[in-house]
């Protein structure tokens, strides 16, 4: 059986590029290196997940062992860098980690707004975190936990937990002060509309410059 050492573990370890997949990488460009390696012998067609895990680094270290590109001693041991991409014929498909996180958050705030919407026309029921009834923040909770991401309970505590930003973009929350302090959110649409779940109305698409909510609002902060 393969020794498998984690990178890191020799005492000498070399700096990674950005031209350079280990082990904790997530996005398209290892999903890409996790099919070559299994149409190469060397991954498992259960591990194509797109995250660079112990299966991938197992399958990276054989295939370097294999192909003499490093060893177990070496400083780059299981780091599918330049050599390794090259010489399984992914040169030109050096990840980009910082465009993959910018892709991976449009495509949540896009999925979020997607969520929101469908549930336009939904009452307004105090308490309520459900399409039978939202108040703001259990319809802010609801749309983003349908994507997978779990936000606090309470307009309060969503204001807390958020971190600020001077103008709102597509997917940010906008806050205003209807009793003392954040007592009311929706999620920011863009051109300077938000979708909320008001008293009133239901679930609505509201415009920034109504004058009951401009004078109320407080600020925006991304979750």
């Amino acid at each position: 059986m393969t020794n498998i050492t984690m990178p890191g573990s020799s005492p000498a370890v070399a700096s990674v590029n950005a031209e350079s997949m280990k082990i904790g990488a997530r996005g398209d460009f290892v999903k890409e290196l996790q099919q070559v390696l299994h149409s190469k012998g060397f991954n498992s067609s259960t591990n194509i997940d797109g995250i660079f895990g112990p299966k991938t680094l197992k399958a990276v270290q054989e295939y370097q062992l294999s192909s003499s590109i490093s060893n177990p001693n070496g400083n780059f041991y299981g780091v599918a860098g330049p050599r390794t991409l090259g010489s399984l014929g992914m040169a030109s498909a050096a990840p980009n980690p910082i465009a993959d996180q910018a892709n991976a958050a449009s495509n949540m705030v896009d999925n979020v707004i997607a969520s929101s919407k469908k549930h336009l026309g939904s009452p307004y029921l105090w308490g309520g975190t459900t399409p039978s009834g939202f108040d703001c923040s259990g319809f802010i909770q609801h749309a983003f936990a349908e994507n997978g991401k779990n936000l606090p309970r309470t307009v309060a505590q969503m204001w807390n937990a958020g971190s600020k930003v001077s103008t709102p973009a597509k997917g940010d929350l906008v806050f205003f002060e209807t009793r003392t302090g954040p007592s009311h959110a929706g999620i920011y649409l863009g051109n300077n509309k938000f979708i909320h779940s008001g008293a009133s109305t239901g679930v609505t698409v509201t415009d920034m410059d109504n004058p009951y909510w401009k004078d109320r609002y407080l600020g925006a902060k991304r979750m």
